[in-house]
C-alpha cells in the first residue's frame, strides 16, 4: 500500500469518531499555546526590564545602604532608607567603642562624591530620601502613592526623567525649601482623569500637608507588574520639612562622564565611600551598581523566569501526548477485527504500523495548527500588565514538539496493531 493510501485510511480513521477525535486534539492545542503565551510573557517581560533599565542611561549608577558593618566611628544616624540632604546636615559623630557602624548614607557622603579631584569622571550626583505611606488626595480624590521621592533638580537629569506639562523644580525651590511637587501620569490620573494638565498650578496634599504642582511628568510606562508612573518627585528639602524629617539618605543617584567612564566613576564612588566609612571590600555597608550590572543580573533573572514559564507549559504538551497515546489504543482496540481482515487480504505489518502512526501525527498535526493560531491571538492581549512580545523559536519549537508527541506517542499503539496476528484479530468481539 502506497502512502496516499495510508494517509486515505488515516484521515477516515480519525473522521470516523470526530468528537472524540476534537477532544483528543485538546490537549496538544493547549499545550501549544500555552509555551507561545507564557515564552511570549517571558519575553515581554524581560524586554520591557531592559527599556526601563536603559532608560537610565547606561551611565548612570545607584549607591545602597546594605547591612551591618564594622568600620570604626559610627556617624550620621537615624532610619536608613531616609535623607538628611544637602544643606540638611548630619547628626554629631560618636564613638560606639565596638568599632562597628549603622548602614547608612549622609548628605555628608553625597557632598563628597561631588568632589572633582576624587571623582573626576562623575558628572552628577542627587541624594534621595523616600518617603513611606504616602496618600495624595485632591478634592475628594485621593490615591496612595507607592514612590514618594525627594532629591535635587540634577536628579531629573540623571535619570532622563521628562516634563510632559508645566516645568520643573529648580535650585531655587530646593534652597528656599518650597512645597512642589512633579507627578506621574499615573497619580495624576487617579486625582482628576485624563486631563492631567489641570493640576498644573495646583495644590495637592500629600498625608495632609499641601504641595503645588508645577508640572507633569513624561509616561515611561510599566515593568511588569510596576508602574513606573506611579510616583512623586520633590524638592527633598520640603520633603524632610514636612514628611521624613531630617535623617538619612535612602539612595544617592550619581552619573558618569560617559558610557566608557562608568567603570572608572563607580570604582572613584566605592574609593571615596570606603575612606568616609573605613570599610574595605569585605567589610562594605553600601552597595553601588550601574545600569550594566543591573541589566546583566535582569536578564539572567529573566531567562530564567522565561525557561520555568516554557518548561511548565511543556507539561500540557506532554499530557496532550498521552491523551493522545490512550485514545490511539482505545482505537487499535475497537479496529481489532479491522486489522485482522487487512492483514488477511495481504497487508503487511510496516502498512498496518503506517496508518497508525499517521493517524496520531494527523492528531497531533491539527492541535499544533489550531495552538499555533490560539497561541498567536492570545499573545496580543496584555497579560498582568506585561505587553507579550511572541519569539518565533518558541512557535517553531511548539509545533515541532507537537508533531514529535504524536510521532512518540502514536508509536507504541501503532506496533501493538501490526504485532496482532490475522487469526487472533478475526476471531476478536
Amino acid at each position: 500500500m502506497n502512502l496516499s493510501e495510508s494517509w486515505r485510511f488515516a484521515l477516515r480513521g480519525v473522521s470516523a469518531n470526530k468528537t472524540r477525535s476534537a477532544l483528543t486534539t485538546l490537549g496538544i492545542i493547549i499545550g501549544v499555546a500555552s509555551v507561545i503565551i507564557l515564552v511570549a510573557v517571558g519575553t515581554g517581560s524581560a524586554k520591557a526590564v531592559e527599556d526601563s533599565i536603559s532608560s537610565l542611561g547606561s551611565n548612570t549608577m545607584t549607591v545602597t545602604p546594605t547591612g551591618t558593618q564594622g568600620g570604626g566611628i559610627a556617624g550620621g544616624g537615624g532610619l536608613a532608607g531616609i535623607a538628611s540632604l544637602f544643606g540638611g546636615g548630619g547628626a554629631a559623630k560618636t564613638d560606639t567603642g565596638t568599632k562597628t557602624r549603622n548602614p547608612t548614607l549622609t548628605m555628608e557622603d553625597a557632598r563628597a562624591l561631588t568632589d572633582t579631584t576624587a571623582a573626576p569622571d562623575v558628572i552628577g550626583v542627587a541624594p534621595v530620601v523616600s518617603g513611606q505611606n504616602i496618600v495624595a488626595t485632591y478634592e475628594g480624590a485621593s490615591h496612595s502613592v507607592p514612590t514618594f521621592s525627594g532629591s535635587t533638580p540634577a536628579y531629573l537629569g540623571i535619570n532622563n526623567d521628562t516634563i510632559s506639562a508645566g516645568t520643573a523644580f529648580t535650585d531655587a525651590d530646593y534652597e528656599s525649601h518650597r512645597r512642589v511637587v512633579l507627578l506621574g501620569s499615573t497619580v495624576a490620573e487617579q486625582l482628576v482623569g485624563q486631563d492631567t494638565t489641570a493640576l498644573v498650578g495646583q495644590s495637592v496634599s500629600f498625608n495632609g500637608k499641601a504641595f503645588t504642582v508645577v508640572g507633569i511628568l513624561g509616561e515611561k510606562g510599566s515593568t511588569g507588574p510596576l508602574d513606573n508612573d506611579d510616583r512623586v518627585i520633590a524638592p527633598a528639602t520640603a520633603v524632610q520639612d514636612t514628611l521624613t524629617g531630617y535623617e538619612d539618605l535612602s539612595s544617592i543617584s550619581v552619573k558618569a562622564s560617559s558610557s566608557d567612564t562608568t567603570a572608572s566613576a563607580q570604582d572613584q564612588v566605592t574609593a571615596i565611600l570606603d575612606g568616609r566609612h573605613n570599610t574595605t571590600a569585605a567589610t562594605r555597608d553600601f552597595s553601588v551598581f550601574n545600569s550594566a550590572t543591573i541589566l546583566s543580573a535582569a536578564t539572567s533573572s529573566n531567562d530564567t523566569f522565561t525557561v520555568l514559564l516554557g518548561a511548565v507549559a511543556a507539561i500540557s504538551l506532554l499530557v496532550g501526548g498521552i491523551g493522545v497515546m490512550n485514545i490511539m489504543l482505545v482505537t487499535v482496540t475497537e479496529r481489532t477485527r479491522e486489522i485482522g481482515i487487512r492483514k488477511a487480504i495481504g497487508a503487511g505489518k510496516g502498512d498496518i504500523v503506517t496508518q497508525f502512526l499517521l493517524e496520531a501525527v494527523i492528531l497531533s498535526l491539527l492541535g499544533g495548527v489550531v495552538g499555533v493560531v490560539l497561541g498567536l491571538i492570545g499573545s496580543q492581549f496584555t497579560i498582568v500588565g506585561v505587553v507579550p512580545i511572541v519569539a518565533p523559536y518558541s512557535v517553531v519549537l511548539a509545533f515541532a514538539v507537537a508533531l514529535a508527541t504524536g510521532l512518540f506517542f502514536g508509536l507504541y499503539p501503532a506496533s501493538r496493531a501490526a504485532s496482532l496476528r490475522p487469526i487472533d484479530a478475526l476471531r476478536y468481539e
